[in-house]
């Protein structure tokens, strides 16, 4: 008899805890692990999904109408919170079962946020660098405190970074659609370009695909910004990003996601731009409860469903 197969999306899943693996063995199905350890492409997709894959935990793998319509697909189960990858509509007209992990990320992408933030603030980067190569450099940096912080998108993360960054004394301003006034804790809710001239610091945390800072929007910012990406690739146009930091207006900027992953492209020329391979989630306590909460997802929806 065969069983029926489930594919492992992400990059990496169950390296520190193999029991999400485990659970799906002993529930019958078999694993068709993602033997490029990286984001898979559509053709990748189309060939991995066989006739006999009934379910997929999914990364940031492109889960498109035409990858959709080419399976068999019976589950999704996201591993994070963001669905943009994924073809709702398609997935509904095919009767396919969606499940994400929305709270799993929030404390370690906010986390990491402040991190990053504060080694850019410091030029921590530059400095750990100069050091490895015999070079001992002093540089000034500035402080957090008394900054402006403008968050857009102000879902689970977008909240979890506010609340992070109160104590540091900062003035805070947020951007969302889907906000009310009424539901914020003294934070000014503006719209993005009354936003963008106020703010020191811009960190992105909003959901969807769609460019938001493009060159109309960096020429808006004032001079020594900087910029904090842990959104998705497509949210700051690249373009528009150097041409902010080759003119001195973005002195510092980090990014942890990208439009092509694994990333290789100018920004790797700039020492004031920090990259980090898209690690948001990259703690073991987000990692273990998130695989299981995906994997326990996926059972609970083939079960409920009858598939």
């Amino acid at each position: 008899m065969t069983l029926p197969k489930v594919l492992i999306g992400p990059s990496s899943f169950a390296e520190i805890d193999r029991s999400p693996l485990e659970k799906l063995i002993n529930a019958g199905f078999e694993i068709v692990e993602n033997p490029y350890k990286r984001k898979l492409t559509k053709l990748e997709l189309k060939t991995l999904l066989s006739e006999d894959v009934c379910g997929i935990i999914a990364g940031l793998e492109p889960l498109d109408c035409e990858v959709l319509k080419a399976s068999k697909l019976k589950v999704i189960s996201r591993v994070g919170s963001g669905l943009s990858n994924v073809d709702i509509d398609s997935c509904n007209e095919l009767g396919i079962k969606v499940c994400s992990t929305p709270n799993g990320p929030t404390q370690a992408v906010a986390e990491l946020t402040i991190g990053a933030l504060l080694s850019m603030l410091r030029m921590i980067p530059q400095m750990n660098s100069a050091l490895h190569q015999g070079k001992w450099e002093k540089k000034i940096g500035t402080h957090l405190q008394g900054k402006t912080v403008l968050i857009v998108g102000y879902g689970r993360i977008g909240r979890r970074v506010a609340q992070l960054l109160r104590p540091f004394d900062v003035k805070l301003l947020i951007v969302d659609l889907y906000v009310k006034p009424e539901s914020l804790n003294g934070e000014r809710l503006l719209s993005l370009p009354e936003a963008l001239p106020l703010a020191d610091i811009i960190t992105l945390h909003n959901s969807g695909e769609s460019c938001l800072i493009g060159l109309p929007e960096i020429s808006l910012m004032k001079a020594g910004v900087f910029i904090l990406n842990v959104a998705r690739g497509g949210v700051i146009s690249e373009e528009a990003l150097v041409q902010g930091i080759q003119s001195g207006k973005v002195i510092g900027a980090w990014l942890d996601t990208f439009v092509q992953e694994p990333y290789r492209g100018i920004l790797e020329n700039f020492s004031q731009v920090i990259l980090t391979p898209h690690i948001g989630s990259y703690t073991s306590e987000c990692r273990i409860n998130m695989e299981a909460e995906a994997v326990e997802n996926f059972l609970h929806a083939i079960r409920t469903h009858g598939y």
